[in-house]
């Protein structure tokens, strides 16, 4: 899991810039929306990445959709991490 976490704080630096992240210590419990303040077209962008590195075994428009709208708003790191992980193992 720890592994995943860094890859997912990897390409989300990638996304928003090692400056905004100055401030922020990016863990599980850190939230897209209130903790980060992502944007919508910043989230796409880590999406896209993350499944270009995770391919199709990780699929993540299922798991965004499948999500309502108290949990997308409350998306965590960690929520990002647990399902690559779940996926991954089920795949294995």
């Amino acid at each position: 899991m720890t592994d995943v976490l860094s890859e997912v704080v990897r390409m989300l630096t990638d996304v928003v810039g090692e400056d905004f992240l100055l401030d922020v210590e990016v863990g599980p419990d850190t939230s897209f929306g209130d903790d980060l303040a992502l944007e919508s077209i910043e989230f796409v962008a880590l999406v896209d990445r993350l499944r270009a590195h995770y391919g199709d075994r990780v699929d993540f428009p299922a798991f965004i959709a499948g999500l309502d709208l108290d949990q997308l708003i409350n998306l965590t790191v960690g929520d990002v991490v647990d399902h690559i992980t779940a996926a991954e193992r089920a795949h294995a």
